[in-house]
């Protein structure tokens, strides 16, 4: 029996697979990257001055002192087979000309939203879904808690049932890890949907 098969999927390094991670501003997008990248991530940010502040309308989350500017960038393994590159998206409105360009190639896209502030969720959904790419609406829980029912999310955000809402903790590694594979399981679900 010839081993030589096995032996190369052994060095045959994990497949790269593009997930973006979107939503408004100051909703956790980068923080989720850091939490679960295996390599110090590669961000953005800039400090926020009073002028910017103005423009992306940063007053409703006042303890925020920076933003992401292009992108985040990181990733993960998950098992000998896939490795994660996770691309955040800048959340204000002024940076979406960047969005085509980080979703180019993506297989699907996670869309982080705070009900705190629905309004700012709408415009990664809508998005999303005019782009026809697989996504995941994960509702960051900011202190621990849910302001809002899910189906009462849902209702807001206009999402249809077969687009899965899950809860999440952008700061807890294996919260945001429960996260991605939510994304990768709707994907392949679509991708075998599509094929039968």
């Amino acid at each position: 029996m010839d081993s030589k098969p096995s032996a190369e999927r052994q060095q045959r390094p994990p497949a790269p697979v593009k997930i973006v991670i979107a939503g408004g501003f100051g909703v956790g997008k980068t923080t989720a990257v850091a939490a679960i990248s295996e390599i110090s991530p590669l961000t953005t940010e800039a400090a926020i001055t009073s002028v910017g502040a103005q423009v992306d309308q940063a007053g409703a989350v006042p303890a925020k002192t920076t933003t992401t500017v292009a992108m985040d960038f990181g990733c993960i393994t998950i098992d000998e087979e896939v490795k994660l590159y996770l691309f955040g998206t800048p959340g204000q409105d002024r940076f979406g000309f960047m969005w085509g360009d980080l979703v180019r190639g993506a297989l699907g896209a996670l869309v982080i939203v705070d009900t705190r502030r629905m309004d700012d969720c709408y415009p990664a959904v809508d998005y999303f879904e005019k782009a026809g790419l697989p996504f995941v609406v994960g509702v960051n829980m900011f202190g621990g808690e849910l302001a809002h029912d899910p189906d009462d999310i849902r209702w807001a955000l206009a999402i249809a049932d077969e687009v899965p809402l899950i809860m999440f903790d952008a700061r807890e590694k294996l919260s945001v890890r429960d996260a991605l594979l939510a994304v990768l399981r709707n994907t392949f679900a679509k991708a075998r949907a599509a094929a039968s």
